[in-house]
């Protein structure tokens, strides 16, 4: 059976019903009093005073009443899918769509897919992106010695910056990947430089790491402060050392292969401003891909859990609310 064919995708009282089982998995909490696990009134299926638009009163799925204070809330407030207009079924199968896609999905497809306003679709997108993004405070890469990539990559142009040699006028994004866990992160700096890497390097990988790099010049100082910096010389066409095979690269650069394929062939365009997000998208599906354990279903519940505690507004989507 398709997973889109899943009642939660096609009945509003059960989308709702779904969401419930994912972010009140501990119990269901006042999004005003922060009260868990107190009284609550289901209101479900109530019906709204009648108005011109719905003369018989509109039906509202999940809609909850606090024991404690008398709100009244559904399980969508407090979250990134809070005073959206579309149906929560919709915003399910755009996450779906979204998380199971390896390469992104453009907001026009989901415009025609879902049948719903290229507007809407765009603003959906980056919800859902605000979801995947995790902002934690993990623990650094390469914990018990183990091996860290570290590389960067370059995605478009700089707004107002002329073309000029080197990489200046581009836009830089920084990348680690641990092996062992098979977890990655992702950074947008406004330049490749030591100044705005070492910071980064240094706060997310243990010094116990055997630290992997090329051979930028900028790694040479820092790779000092790890049990060991192995590099490799692209230049001359080296990718894997000959002396040790475990010294490489070539994870990191197969993320960017990803990475890049979705931005130029999906996405085309993506302002400097949201570029954080995009890469908050690839490094949820790196970070959720099958060789850790997800499969399409898991992956979305893992988005869907990141949805509390995040608001955007569509007048400032760069900002959360």
């Amino acid at each position: 059976m398709s997973v889109l064919s899943s009642p939660h995708f096609h009945d509003e009282a059960k989308a709702f019903e779904y969401l419930e089982s994912i972010v009140w998995a501990g119990g269901i909490v006042c999004p005003k009093c922060g009260v868990t696990g107190g009284r609550v009134y289901d209101l479900s299926g109530v019906r709204s005073k009648p108005s011109k638009k719905h003369p018989e009163g509109k039906v509202r799925h999940g809609l909850k009443k606090c024991g404690e204070c008398r709100a009244q809330f559904t399980v969508k407030v407090g979250t990134v899918f809070e005073h959206a207009r579309l149906p929560l079924t919709k915003m399910l199968q755009a996450v779906h769509l979204i998380v199971s896609s390896k390469k992104g999905i453009s907001a026009h497809q989901l415009h025609r897919v879902l049948e719903i306003q290229y507007k809407s679709a765009w603003f959906l997108s980056h919800r859902i992106r605000e979801a995947m993004r995790s902002g934690d405070l993990a623990q650094p890469f390469g914990n018990g010695g183990g091996a860290v990539e570290v590389d960067e990559t370059y995605i478009g142009f700089k707004a107002g910056v002329p073309t000029r040699r080197g990489t200046a006028h581009k836009r830089a994004v920084v990348a680690l990947v641990d092996r062992e866990s098979g977890k990655s992160k992702w950074f947008h700096v406004a330049n490749a430089t030591a100044s705005e890497i070492h910071p980064i390097v240094l706060d997310n990988i243990h010094r116990e790491a055997r630290l992997m790099t090329d051979e930028a010049k900028m790694y040479r100082k820092i790779g000092r402060r790890f049990a060991e910096h192995g590099t490799t010389i692209h230049a001359t066409g080296n990718y894997v050392s000959k002396v040790d095979r475990t010294i490489h690269t070539n994870t990191v650069e197969g993320a960017f292969s990803i990475f890049k394929r979705g931005m130029r062939g999906v996405y085309q365009h993506c302002s400097e401003h949201h570029l954080h997000r995009y890469l908050a998208e690839f490094e949820f599906r790196y970070n959720t891909r099958i060789a850790n354990g997800f499969d399409d279903k898991a992956r979305s519940v893992e988005a869907m859990r990141g949805i509390v505690g995040k608001r955007l507004t569509y007048e400032g989507p760069n900002e959360v609310r």
